[in-house]
């Protein structure tokens, strides 16, 4: 399990005086500034995050060091991150998507279906992304517990029994 989680990015500047746009991926978003400072995916960055105020998709926030658009808009897309002892512990029914991507996802008899590519969530549930084995094909699970009903992470693998129509046909060439 990787050490270091993502928990936010910037999206780019908000005004003209250095603010940013800021994305959490927090389950209460406005935490993202609790975990201050937080540092870039390689560690090279710092950032000493205070938010201002909601605004729409996320927050506006005041990054230290940074104080013009131009700054503020350099840093757009860079994916936030904080160390996973300083996050609280989940539920047992609960994961942090860092920890699902690249697990093997298994059917109900154990064959594999494929690796957890990405997490998304459009709005409802969440859904896994799989790269189907020996295919360069994706496609999207619900992640419920009706279609994974077992995660197991210290195994590193997931039990899936996916939706009618979810997976290609084999018989269709």
């Amino acid at each position: 399990m990787s050490e270091m989680i993502c928990v936010g990015a910037i999206a780019g500047a908000y005004g003209v005086r250095g603010e940013v746009r800021i994305k959490s991926f927090c389950a209460v978003p406005e935490d993202i500034e609790t975990y201050s400072p937080l540092v870039s995916e390689d560690g090279s960055r710092q950032f000493a995050l205070a938010l201002l105020r909601p605004i729409k998709n996320g927050f506006a926030a005041r990054v230290a060091d940074v104080s013009s658009k131009e700054e503020a808009d350099a840093l757009r897309g860079t994916e936030l991150f904080t160390d996973r002892a300083r996050l609280p512990s989940l539920p047992d029914d609960e994961f942090y998507h860092a920890d699902l991507i690249g697990l093997a996802v298994h059917d109900t008899g154990g064959a594999l279906l494929g690796i957890v590519k990405t997490v998304q969530n459009h709005g409802a549930d969440d859904l896994l992304e799989l790269q189907l084995a020996g295919s360069s094909a994706t496609i999207l699970l619900p992640f419920t517990k009706a279609a994974v009903p077992t995660v197991d992470l210290a195994a590193g693998r997931i039990v899936a029994d996916p939706p009618l129509g979810i997976l290609p046909d084999p018989d269709k060439g």
